[in-house]
């Protein structure tokens, strides 16, 4: 095949975006200009690559196959000049990296410092939820992901590089919050506040009151961290979180930790890639800072 790498890209943007009109976007083209190399491909091919079914666009087998090739192409592509750049040192760069929505409590603290050391690399954050980032991980879409706990049935590397303890909240004024060593069977008592199903934070609560033998009792589900400490102080109920996230609310005594049997719930925070992904040298760099640097900055106030 004579295609031309013009042709390609353009393909491979409507392929994803799975519209014309956004893939015009995206490369700053017009949309007719767009299905001329589409088609003009699809003519080379001797096949078609996507139909048009009203205003939703499908890939045909022949365009997925294509799609496939497509992203590994520009993926080599991409590791090619990164390689390169790498030679004359880590001036320059792309940096993509995707983290659970807790872990962005102190990731704006990580970027900076790294970006202090390495101001030549561009760096790009997704905050997202766990249910994503597995999906990343598995379409191998982001350089590293910043997650808790990885998902099992990947063929994954995972590197822990930092604590992540899980503590009771309470609105300051809750009966239970002068109380101490509070036992854990209590719990069964109080309503809580609860991430969304497949949240890992969720997932770990739950495992910890199952082993208890206590059961949940769900008062709301919340999609953020953020609703829940807001749910929290409105009196909805306790919450189980990430000491993380909830500096500002203690010092401010707008929350405080419920001192029960049995926590903190002793996690880690993982810094996750597909095993045998070569890293891009700026990958490795970032990779290689949270692990030497990642505690410390946790230390200081986020």
């Amino acid at each position: 095949m004579n295609l031309t790498l013009r042709q390609l890209r353009v393909f491979e943007a409507v392929a994803t975006q799975l519209s014309y009109t956004r893939a015009a976007e995206q490369l700053h083209l017009s949309q007719p200009a767009v299905s001329m190399q589409v088609k003009q491909l699809e003519e080379m091919i001797g096949l078609p690559l996507l139909d048009k079914v009203g205003k939703k666009v499908f890939l045909t087998q022949a365009g997925e196959e294509l799609h496939h090739y497509a992203h590994a192409v520009f993926d080599q592509l991409e590791e090619a000049e990164e390689v390169l750049e790498s030679l004359k040192g880590l001036k320059t760069g792309r940096l993509d990296i995707a983290v659970a929505s807790t872990v962005n409590y102190f990731a704006p603290r990580l970027l900076s410092a790294f970006k202090q050391r390495y101001p030549g690399v561009t760096l790009t954050l997704e905050v997202t939820n766990r249910r994503t980032l597995i999906r990343r991980l598995e379409n191998n879409e982001r350089d590293l992901v910043l997650m808790g706990a990885p998902p099992t049935g990947l063929d994954l590397e995972a590197e822990p590089f930092m604590e992540n303890q899980l503590v009771v909240i309470a609105q300051p004024d809750h009966p239970l919050a002068e109380e101490r060593e509070i036992p854990f069977a209590r719990l069964g008592d109080e309503c809580f506040v609860m991430r969304e199903p497949g949240s890992g934070t969720r997932a770990a609560m739950e495992r910890h009151f199952a082993d208890h033998g206590v059961e949940i009792r769900i008062n709301m589900e919340m999609t953020r961290g953020e609703a829940i400490k807001q749910a929290v102080r409105a009196g909805m109920g306790l919450g189980v979180v990430s000491t993380h996230t909830i500096e500002l609310e203690l010092e401010t005594r707008r929350l405080v930790v419920l001192d029960v049997e049995e926590f903190p719930i002793e996690r880690q925070w993982y810094i996750v890639y597909r095993r045998g992904k070569r890293l891009s040298p700026a990958a490795l760099a970032f990779h290689d800072f949270v692990l030497e640097e990642a505690h410390d900055l946790a230390g200081q106030r986020f």
